[in-house]
């Protein structure tokens, strides 16, 4: 099955989405930090990452976008954001696969099995 990593400051977000995307057969690897993402992106290699956007500030998610974009062109990117909107509009937007609202799961879930395709 497919490894996804999950890049959150917030814990609780990581424990739920990881519990969830476990359940439905993925193997989840999880970052606290911009730092932590990169290293676990050149050690695993994972299929797909999704990255909070302010993690933990908006200054960070969209450095934390460019560094996985220097590392790997190609690699299918998921902002999960409550705030969205703070990346349209911006250099960053054109270099992730899609947005979700944080809270929709279902669109999360969608979006994950649709790249993964």
């Amino acid at each position: 099955m497919a490894h996804i990593l999950m890049a959150d400051d917030d814990a609780e977000q990581i424990a739920v989405h990881r519990r969830l995307l476990e359940t439905l057969g993925y193997q989840v690897g999880t970052a606290r930090s911009p730092a932590e993402a990169l290293t676990e992106l050149e050690r695993n290699r994972p299929d797909l990452i999704v990255v909070d956007l302010r993690i933990p500030g908006s200054a960070d998610g969209f450095a934390l976008i460019r560094g996985i974009r220097e590392r790997d062109a190609k690699m299918p990117l998921i902002v999960l954001s409550g705030w969205p909107e703070d990346l349209y509009g911006s250099p960053e937007e054109s270099l992730v696969s899609r947005v979700v609202v944080k809270g929709t799961v279902q669109d999360l879930l969608k979006a994950i099995a649709e790249l993964l395709a």
